[in-house]
């Protein structure tokens, strides 16, 4: 099941590049998207689409790094959203990201238990 969410592929590319910094990179990765989502709901909040669209651009290439294949999916829609101005598809949609966002979180956090010490 988490293939659908995490491309295996991408994470064990990035061990063999991170070598024995992946634990960070999984825990920076975690960090970061919960900033970034916090951002997109200010964004929202607010009614800035070009907020909103550079926020979710930004979130997406971190997603599509990681190999966060559905997230990186939603981000995509976030982000034409912002640039089309469609403020009212935002909330669905960060609804979504968040509630992906929490699948991945889960998933990494399993992953990161691999390489406790």
């Amino acid at each position: 099941m988490s293939d659908i969410h995490l491309d295996d592929a991408v994470l064990a590319a990035l061990q063999d590049v991170m070598e024995d910094e992946y634990p960070l990179l999984l825990d920076t990765f975690v960090v970061d998207s919960e900033e970034r989502l916090r951002l997109l709901r200010q964004a929202e909040q607010g009614g800035d689409a070009q907020a909103l669209r550079l926020a979710a651009h930004s979130f997406k290439g971190s997603c599509s790094n990681m190999g966060a294949v559905l997230l990186t999916g939603l981000c995509r829609q976030l982000e034409e959203a912002g640039q089309r101005e469609a403020l009212e598809l935002a909330p669905a949609l960060i609804e979504q990201i968040e509630r992906e966002f929490a699948i991945v979180r889960i998933l990494l956090k399993s992953e990161r238990q691999r390489y406790r010490v």
